[in-house]
């Protein structure tokens, strides 16, 4: 069998050009692999500041549970707008203070934990409206509060959840 030499460039650059595009999948393929790895990494470094936020709202989630906020925070004065104020503002600090965990949570979670946060002081307002003095409204809402969940639970049951789903 004789080859021309047409043919045989016509082999040579068919082998070339096979051998080109091997190649750029070859490279393509560990390109992918290298993208892989560090998206890998990278949710390997985040899931400990995840973790932390998971937990940060979970304590928030405790300290603006209204039980705890009245043993916490004592009225300076018998005035309930003024204790009432005092409460709303301890809520608000707590607040602002984790803002930023929003970045690590999910937002199906960060707006439970709001909905509580609105929850809470709608309650409290509420609660406050009918009360003749501080002390007076720290019973009505320990009452009002004892004989029921608290507007905390469920963003904790949710926040617990979703840890899980980490761990």
């Amino acid at each position: 069998m004789n080859l021309s030499s047409i043919e045989i460039t016509g082999i040579i650059l068919l082998i070339g050009v096979i051998g080109f595009y091997f190649l750029k999948l070859q490279a393509k393929t560990k390109n992918s692999q290298q993208k892989i790895d560090l998206f890998a990494d990278r949710k390997k470094e985040a899931l400990p500041i995840k973790l932390q936020a998971y937990e940060r709202m979970l304590l928030f989630c405790e300290r603006i549970n209204p039980i705890k906020m009245l043993v916490r925070v004592k009225p300076k004065s018998e005035s309930v707008d003024e204790y009432l104020s005092l409460i709303l503002q301890s809520i608000e600090q707590e607040f602002e203070h984790n803002l930023v965990q929003q970045l690590y949570i999910s937002d199906a979670c960060w707006n439970v934990i709001i909905t509580s946060k609105t929850a809470i002081i709608n309650k409290l307002k509420q609660v406050a409206k009918t009360s003749k003095s501080a002390q007076d409204f720290r019973e009505k809402t320990m009452l009002a509060y004892q004989n029921s969940s608290s507007a905390t639970d469920a963003p904790i049951a949710y926040l617990k959840a979703e840890i899980k789903k980490y761990i």
